[in-house]
């Protein structure tokens, strides 16, 4: 535990200008990010008596050993960067809301010749129009279901159209008109765009308009004494009118609004938010997150601005924005809206009449969603805490394994060797955390001494980032084929004003405060640089000796090893002879059976696809500037890469697109690269013949045989 004044800033070195601060732990983790109209009020706040502290606060500053910030010119940019950050490093004392389930939309891809209608989830696709969220998938079918009848648009799935397009015939929607079948050219590419421009647009909430189209079409034909056509009018104005119930109208003059709620107690916040489009309800979400720092409520909805609006531009952020408690101060967020908008954005308190009653029933969902999340939560945080406590028992470790690594070694009869290394923190999957490693010491089949390099590889890395002060470069690649994802790049086009410190990662002449660049990346959770409790290796003894005697060798011997076993799922101990068993329904087996299953499935995963890219490569990729594009066009040409091999420069030339230059480096490379072996069928011995469509995506010969066979031994 640091005691804050160690890394005090001295007198005068704060300046007070509006900016962001940053907190770091002893292992250089940003744990804390905010944001300051005057840093040097904003940091003394930190640094008074630890007893005048919030618990949570207090907690923050001793676990912290350093802090640095970044002057900018305006409290508007320093929402910006302070939103950017908290994406950027996942700080563990901000605020940071998570859904409570995946919402779906009902979501309209504009962005295709022939625009369809589907549920999506995650995130927006640029060129979607995107309605909702909604609570439940069936709803959005259900409302889909009911607007076919009068917007017949496409629902089916790319493989569905393009079958229906060869074949002629449309499907069944298309049989029974709810779907105008462009695939089979009943209407042309400007009609179903249209289609699906009105399906919008009556989504959107202008749906009087077509009320009213349909019923002035209907009085014509019954006039006409065309019954029948004013029958199925009378049933598409029931269906639109039935999927307007749905979505009652609860404020009046259309008016396009979003309504959010808190309901919080010391521990926790439930934010509820209301998406009103044309005056109905047309979606709902929800959050829950720990209050890890001292917040008041309109800071809670700040935070919750930021996550609803921070990726989002236009109309998706609506005129007006409706909160329990303003922001302190409320101009910046509102700015900041306007600029996400491109136009006015009125962020109020709603004072009476519908709004407010609205505002009621939002709060009212807030606390039933906070009480259900304590219910499910308490049981959870109780499961989680006793599984750490009965491993930290069982293996006799000092504390409780917070920070959990497990390793496992794949590979097929010993080709394509890999390793995973999966991350558990506080019993639940940290998936940012999660590395992918490639066997490279040596060949052939030996997990044990993977599982060596591996552990050795890993360690060795924590090793050399605590001696570093800065981090890895983006996109750099670890020794060792190590493979390391790429991080977020650093937040740009903010200009630090004002005097701002720059040190380029090196610490001040009291080692105690960093003042930083916005284009500096220096920030960002280190790849290897967090040392865990606990390493579990997937296997016996063999492989905990291995692991053990990996971090012997580089001097580590504070952080405990052992092994899960799948035989009898028996967890072993360096050194000793027997294995702990742990009872068949302890919470701590089933924690480690999770993280070893987790491993397995990461590793043999990235084996698979290794692989299958493997299968699929070809002579052909190692000719420079040749594409896929091209690549496709010599096979289709020649029917397969046996052919290819034995024509001539001129006959390569007559493919179109090929010249004689890349015709003579093609023969060139397929003359040096030895012929694949003759493909053998596993079940008969029988050697197969190259046949025109049974190529590979690489060109070579697809193998077949029974799955079990081709895939033989996975491990």
């Amino acid at each position: 535990m640091a005691d804050p004044s160690s890394y005090r800033p001295k007198p005068g070195e704060i300046p007070d200008s509006p900016g962001v601060y940053r907190f770091r732990d002893e292992h250089r983790r940003v744990i804390y990010v905010g944001k300051a109209k005057s840093l040097r009020q904003r940091l003394a706040n930190y640094f008074q008596d630890l007893a005048g502290l919030h618990p949570r606060t207090r907690s923050m500053v001793t676990t912290a050993a350093s802090v640095e910030w970044t002057v900018v010119s305006t409290e508007v940019e320093a929402l910006q960067l302070e939103y950017s950050w908290i994406k950027e490093y996942d700080p563990r004392f901000n605020v940071k809301y998570r859904d409570d389930k995946s919402y779906p939309y009902l979501a309209v891809t504009m962005n295709e010749e022939f625009p369809r209608v589907q549920v999506m989830r995650g995130h927006k696709k640029k060129g979607v129009r995107y309605f909702g969220p909604y609570a439940h998938a069936w709803a959005i079918r259900d409302t889909v279901d009911l607007l076919l009848r009068v917007f017949p648009v496409r629902t089916c799935s790319a493989g569905v159209f393009k079958n229906a397009a060869r074949t002629g015939r449309p499907c069944l929607l298309g049989y029974i008109e709810k779907c105008s079948a462009p695939c089979v050219d009943r209407v042309s590419a400007e009609e179903h765009r249209e289609l699906a421009d009105e399906f919008c647009d009556f989504m959107t909430g202008r749906t009087n308009t077509y009320i009213r189209r349909l019923e002035k079409q209907m009085g014509e034909a019954a006039e006409e004494m065309e019954y029948e056509r004013a029958a199925r009018l009378r049933d598409d104005i029931g269906a639109l009118k039935k999927a307007m119930e749905k979505n009652a109208v609860v404020l009046a003059d259309a008016t396009d609004a979003d309504l959010i709620a808190v309901a919080e107690d010391e521990l926790e916040a439930a934010v509820q938010i209301f998406h009103v489009r044309g005056g109905r309800v047309r979606g709902q979400r929800g959050w829950v997150t720990d209050k890890v720092e001292e917040i008041t409520t309109g800071a809670l909805v700040e935070h919750a601005l930021q996550q609803l609006y921070g990726e989002e531009t236009g109309d998706a952020v609506p005129k007006e924005v409706l909160v329990p408690a303003l922001p302190d101060p409320v101009e910046p967020v509102q700015e900041w809206l306007t600029g996400r908008r491109g136009s006015g954005v009125s962020l109020r308190i709603p004072q009476r009449g519908d709004k407010k009653a609205l505002m009621e029933t939002v709060q009212r969902n807030a606390q039933q969603a906070l009480v259900l999340h304590k219910t499910k939560r308490a049981s959870d945080l109780t499961t989680r805490s006793r599984a750490l406590e009965e491993i930290a028992d069982a293996l006799d470790l000092d504390s409780a394994p917070l920070r959990i690594e497990c390793y496992d070694i794949s590979h097929l009869q010993g080709d394509d060797v890999v390793a995973s290394m999966v991350v558990f923190e506080d019993g639940l999957a940290r998936k940012s955390e999660y590395r992918r490693f490639q066997i490279k010491g040596f060949a052939g089949q030996d997990d044990v001494r993977s599982m060596h390099e591996v552990i050795t590889r890993r360690f060795r890395r924590y090793l050399a980032e605590k001696e570093k002060t800065g981090e890895w470069a983006d996109g750099a690649t670890a020794e060792d084929g190590v493979t390391i994802e790429d991080g977020t790049a650093a937040e740009t086009g903010v200009t630090a004003e004002n005097g701002m410190v720059t040190r380029n990662g090196e610490t001040a002449e009291t080692g105690e405060i960093i003042g930083t660049s916005l284009t500096e990346d220096d920030g960002r959770p280190k790849k290897f640089a967090y040392p865990p409790q606990l390493v579990v290796v997937d296997g016996g003894a063999p492989q905990v000796a291995a692991a053990r005697r990996a971090l012997d060798d580089l001097g580590i011997d504070d952080i405990a090893v052992c092994g899960l076993a799948k035989r009898l799922e028996e967890v072993w101990l360096p050194g000793d002879d027997d294995p702990v068993v742990l009872p068949r329904t302890s919470e701590g087996l089933y924690l480690l059976q999770r993280v070893r299953d987790e491993a397995h499935r990461f590793a043999i995963t990235y084996q698979r696809t290794k692989r299958s890219k493997r299968f699929r490569s070809s002579p052909l990729d190692d000719v420079p500037g040749l594409g896929d594009t091209r690549k496709q066009a010599l096979l289709k040409h020649f029917g397969s890469l046996k052919k290819l091999r034995s024509a001539t420069i001129d006959q390569i030339c007559e493919v179109p697109g090929i010249g004689r230059k890349t015709a003579e480096t093609i023969a060139a490379a397929l003359a040096q690269a030895a012929p694949a072996a003759p493909a053998v069928n596993t079940a008969t011995g029988e050697i197969m013949e190259e046949e025109p469509g049974t190529m590979g995506t690489g060109g070579e010969p697809v193998r077949t045989g029974a799955p079990d066979e081709r895939r033989g031994q996975e491990t």
